[in-house]
């Protein structure tokens, strides 16, 4: 199949099929139980922030279809305990069901080592959350990361899916610190930006690779 590379950044976005065309933001992104703001940054890059409320948040990127291949993205939330869970939800069926995979950068460099295989989060909602998974599979669907992370920096993260596993990739890191078997029964669907209960983020650099 051919390949296709989707770069989203809030104000300038290019969705590459047989040309790059400039789509608005708010075109582009349907936010679910936040607010989108855009921005640039001291490096002039642009971001997409959302802010934070309670529960989940969602920015779904319109127009996008992802089943297997690799999603990428910097990401940055804050060291801050229990309010900082930033990530991408994707395989999105609607507001409720899809899978995510989340950082907690307060976990980043914890002085208690438990709380640092607890950095990366695997979910799969409704029905695997991190509560459940943690209680039922514990170590399986979380990881601490590979070398060490400034928790209130950008991190690059990477997450290469197949059919049926998909692996977990930090920053420069060429070994996965997560690779699991999906427990989700859906293949395909949108992707969106996520953030957690009370937890605001930004990102930028989104690129998407159907395979």
């Amino acid at each position: 199949m051919k390949k296709r590379y989707l770069l989203i950044a809030l104000l300038s976005s290019f969705f590459f099929q047989s040309q790059a065309q400039p789509v608005k933001t708010s075109d582009q992104l349907q936010p679910v139980n936040r607010n989108v703001q855009s921005g640039k940054d001291k490096n002039r890059r642009t971001i997409v922030h959302l802010d934070a409320r309670p529960g989940a948040g969602i920015a779904w990127i319109k127009g996008t279809r992802f089943a297997t291949g690799i999603i990428e993205a910097d990401i940055k939330g804050k060291n801050v305990l229990q309010e900082s869970f930033v990530g991408i939800a994707f395989h999105g069926v609607n507001d409720t069901i899809y899978e995510a995979v989340y950082l907690r950068p307060f976990n980043f460099k914890a002085k208690d080592k438990q709380r640092q295989q607890h950095s990366v989060q695997y979910i799969v909602l409704p029905g695997f959350d991190w509560a459940y998974l943690r209680e039922k599979f514990p170590g399986r669907y979380e990881s601490g990361l590979l070398t060490a992370t400034d928790p209130d920096a950008w991190v690059h993260l990477k997450i290469v899916v197949t059919k049926d596993t998909f692996r977990v990739f930090i920053n420069e890191d060429a070994q996965p610190c997560l690779t699991i078997k999906r427990l989700a029964h859906h293949h395909s669907g949108k992707i969106g930006y996520w953030v957690g209960n009370g937890s605001d983020g930004d990102f930028a650099n989104l690129k998407i690779q159907n395979k």
